[in-house]
């Protein structure tokens, strides 16, 4: 045998999971790059590997040809999905009768207004600039939803627990059921316009809320239960695991909001049991590599094909929405009389990030109105690009 019939042997056609398996080890290498340059810059980790999933997208769709921006396959969304429902299930832990009765009124009252004037902005602008209503519609309920993985992090990075970072926290716990809520309405009203009944809109609205506080109620309070009756270590750990993917997997098959499920189950979890801590510590311990994932991924599923004919409509969403969360803020703040000297002005810009629900709300969309999917899809993905990269420099803005 020759060396070129060797060679030939040896370098085989790679199926879908040897492929799999070697991008996840290039993205987890990757991160490793990413944090050195974090460390040794004031870039954020986070805004870099959300670039790495850029760089993966344009490799992919122009340099070997592939159409969308799925490099995964079949893989990446159930990472995706895990990743999110780690962070849902340890923000609905800091959602203890305690800290409620402190900030509780100051979350519901800064959330809605934000929410309120976001909702205000896009819709109202887009429309003034002549964009369809249904684009305007769903961009304004698509513009509710927050990345509670990214302001997370971010908080998490800097050590914070004043007032402004604690309320950053309970806004973004509760940010999606605002954004379901808020999206099933617009839905059904959109439903309601071009059909004439929105009524099948607002029972799936329902159903994604009610569902999702059944199941977190169905698996949080056995977790309950069993949280603290282990050993700490390799038990506790596994049975956070099972948490999560518990959650992810039934979630996924109902067809109900798995971050609303996983927060309720949190928030459980962190008031009614007495060795809490445990579970979240273990799933701490662990959810990193799945967030590496979860903002790599997001940054490679922008789809290059449809940029250049939505510049227009992503200009204006970006603008619009930024402008709609900064006047939410200005807005609480002036409602807020008795903190308002600990609020910053510009508190709205830490909500600017957007990922996963934006995405899967511009899918829905698409699938129930073909005839814009493409438009709304490639302005909400770019989009959620632009402000993975940019919201860590807000939050960190806000929280200086």
């Amino acid at each position: 045998m020759t060396l070129s019939d060797a060679w030939q042997v040896a370098i085989q056609p790679l199926d879908l999971a040897t492929t799999n398996l070697i991008l996840l080890g290039l993205i987890l290498s990757f991160s490793i790059l990413a944090d050195t340059i974090a460390n040794r810059t004031r870039l954020p980790r986070i805004s870099l590997l959300v670039l790495v999933g850029v760089a993966v997208a344009v490799v992919q769709q122009w340099g070997l040809g592939h159409e969308g921006g799925r490099p995964l396959e079949g893989l990446g969304e159930p990472l995706i999905q895990v990743a999110l429902v780690m962070v849902a299930f340890l923000l609905g832990g800091e959602l203890t009768l305690d800290r409620l009765r402190s900030t509780g009124p100051l979350i519901l009252l800064v959330s809605l207004a934000v929410l309120g004037v976001s909702i205000v902005v896009v819709g109202c602008g887009l429309l003034l600039l002549g964009f369809p209503l249904l684009v305007a519609v769903s961009l304004a309920a698509i513009s509710v939803a927050t990345d509670p993985a990214e302001v997370r992090e971010v908080i998490r990075e800097k050590h914070d627990t004043r007032l402004r970072a604690r309320l950053l926290m309970g806004i973004v716990a509760i940010d999606d059921a605002w954004g379901i809520l808020t999206f099933g309405l617009a839905m059904a009203l959109l439903g309601w316009h071009v059909s004439g009944d929105g009524g099948t809109a607002m029972v799936e609205a329902g159903w994604e809320l009610g569902g999702a506080l059944l199941l977190g109620a169905l698996i949080g309070v056995p977790a309950v239960w069993l949280t603290g009756r282990l050993r700490p270590g390799e038990p506790t750990q596994i049975e956070a695991i099972a948490l999560i993917l518990l959650l992810a997997g039934f979630a996924e098959w109902l067809e109900v909001s798995a971050l609303l499920a996983a927060m309720f189950a949190g928030a459980l979890v962190a008031n009614f049991s007495t060795h809490h801590t445990r579970s979240f510590n273990e799933i701490e311990h662990i959810e990193w590599p799945f967030l590496v994932f979860f903002f790599v991924l997001s940054g490679a599923s922008i789809d290059l094909r449809y940029v250049g004919a939505s510049v227009g409509l992503i200009l204006a969403y970006l603008l619009l929405r930024t402008l709609g969360r900064y006047l939410g803020g200005v807005v609480a703040g002036g409602l807020a009389r008795q903190q308002r000297r600990e609020l910053p002005h510009d508190l709205g810009l830490a909500l600017t990030p957007q990922a996963g629900i934006a995405m899967g709300m511009a899918l829905l969309v698409s699938e129930r109105y073909p005839e814009y999917g493409g438009m709304l899809l490639s302005a909400v993905v770019a989009s959620t690009v632009v402000f993975e990269v940019a919201g860590p420099f807000m939050v960190r803005r806000v929280l200086r």
